[in-house]
């Protein structure tokens, strides 16, 4: 059945339903593609428990336009090369259940994701901090084991009660934030109160888009974001009663492999899935346009970012001599297990790479798991090939948490087992050079060997769709795909 087809269908059984499912009076209704999964900064690990947490929660430092670090609950000044000292401003800084925001929180918040036994998916950014040090109220020093110029930029966890315990925070976020706790009354949807003026918004999770599509049509959702196939898309800006935003994106695309296995573990196997891929067909053809190729984690735009990187060009030739090199043949060709999220669009790109990789002989097999299942399998390392991507990214330190050889789960999120002298080497000289061109010349370099050892193949930067009823005003896309606007839409 094809997704128009499907789509007729699907309209066709709703219109059939007697009643439908209304927003709340007082609020507005906000429709994910995946579940939050906990409401505890300093543990989350996917992208919608990432941004909901945003939205509760009041970093020390954010990033401006040009993701340079600027103050948030803190300004700060380097006394030395190893020695920060951070000044609680008095924005956000009371918790939204009545408790003032102190230095205390700041230091038990970082305390608690540098305890090794509690396996804060952040840790491996963070273990430079040798102690933290509470001046008074308002101020904290952090000392660091050795210099990193980038380390204001590493202060991004929001700032939760020194008090409060994790199984709490995981159910009941208690930040200080533009937006407040409401209630959690079932899996799937989370209620959160805009600390402005009371506004409810609250997030029901719809894993089929066409779903989605049509709550939002039938008044049953007011917003949705992104994980919208770019015909839906279509279809929805076509409609009078929906206005559909589009923006680039930073949010990074990408085939993951495991290194320990012994076929992903070859070069020549990654080299020959880069080389048997045709990017472009697929952002051209299937993404109809709304994203750019990647070369990397970082885009060129970002000042930290590979530029004059090799673009790769689909070279069936070269992926078949790959092959062979490797060992395989016709008669013994090489088989990979990729694994992707059930999301219908995100099977049918899967769909898509199983049949280019197929020209170069390469036989995939195709598995599609709910999104608990298969990032659960992502973060244990029980995958040949998978695909996701990275959202939010800012500071160049993602490099230490996702490739150095020490940030295996789950001290980090190098899931395949990357293990490479050289790449652990330009990391750690980049992150204490202090010249910031220096700098970034360091991780353009880190950023060419990495896409010589293909850990990642890079596939695209997928840009941002934010469809609402009409009469929503005043959100805004962010480069990241973060839910910031939240805090300034209204319904007119």
């Amino acid at each position: 059945m094809t997704g128009w087809l499907r789509f007729l269908v699907l309209c066709l059984a709703w219109l059939g339903l007697s009643a439908c499912e209304q927003p709340p009076a007082d609020g507005l209704r906000f429709a994910l593609a995946s579940p939050v999964t906990t409401l505890d900064p300093r543990l989350e690990t996917d992208a919608a428990s990432s941004r909901i947490n945003r939205l509760l929660y009041a970093p020390l430092v954010d990033f401006d336009e040009r993701l340079q670090p600027v103050p948030a609950l803190a300004s700060w000044e380097m006394r030395s090369p190893t020695l920060y000292r951070f000044r609680l401003g008095e924005r956000n800084r009371q918790f939204h259940h009545g408790q003032r925001l102190t230095a205390e929180d700041v230091k038990a918040t970082y305390d608690f994701v540098l305890d090794a036994a509690n396996a804060s998916p952040h840790r491996g950014a963070l273990t430079l901090i040798e102690t933290i040090e509470v001046i008074d109220a308002d101020t904290l020093d952090f000392h660091l084991n050795k210099a990193d110029a980038l380390f204001p930029g590493y202060l991004v966890i929001g700032i939760v009660p020194r008090d409060a315990d994790a199984a709490t925070l995981a159910r009941v976020g208690i930040g200080s934030g533009p937006f407040a706790f409401e209630s959690w009354p079932e899996d799937g949807r989370l209620r959160l109160r805009r600390v402005a003026d009371g506004r409810i918004v609250e997030f029901v999770v719809v894993k089929d888009p066409t779903v989605r599509a049509l709550k939002l049509l039938r008044g049953e959702v007011d917003m949705l974001q992104n994980d919208i196939p770019p015909e839906l898309v279509a279809y929805l800006s076509a409609q009078t009663n929906v206005k559909v935003q589009r923006a680039p994106g930073s949010n990074f695309s990408y085939l993951g492999f495991n290194l320990d296995d012994p076929d992903t573990g070859k070069w020549a196997v990654r080299a020959a899935v880069a080389a048997a891929i045709d990017r472009q067909a697929i952002i051209e053809y299937v993404l109809a346009g709304a994203a750019r190729p990647a070369q990397s984690l970082l885009p060129p735009s970002h000042w930290a970012g590979g530029r004059n990187l090799p673009e790769f060009r689909r070279d069936l030739t070269k992926a078949r001599a790959l092959l062979a090199d490797a060992g395989y043949s016709a008669d013994h060709p090489l088989k990979l297990v990729y694994k992707t999220s059930s999301d219908p669009f995100r099977v049918r790109l899967a769909t898509l790479i199983q049949s280019q990789l197929a020209e170069a002989g390469i036989v995939v097999d195709l598995r599609s798991y709910d999104w608990g299942t298969f990032f659960g399998d992502i973060k244990a390392g029980r995958f040949q090939m998978y695909s996701l991507s990275w959202v939010g990214i800012k500071t160049p330190d993602i490099f230490r948490y996702v490739f150095r050889s020490d940030s295996t789960p789950p001290a980090g999120a190098n899931r395949g087992r990357f293990l490479d002298p050289q790449v652990d080497a330009l990391i750690d000289e980049a992150e204490t050079e202090s010249d910031l061109e220096t700098r970034a010349h360091l991780y353009a370099r880190l950023q060419a060997r990495l896409l010589e050892q293909l850990p990642y193949v890079p596939l695209w930067y997928e840009d941002h769709v934010f469809v609402s009823r009409t009469g929503i005003e005043g959100y805004r896309l962010a480069l990241d795909g973060n839910y910031d606007g939240l805090s300034e839409v209204n319904l007119q």
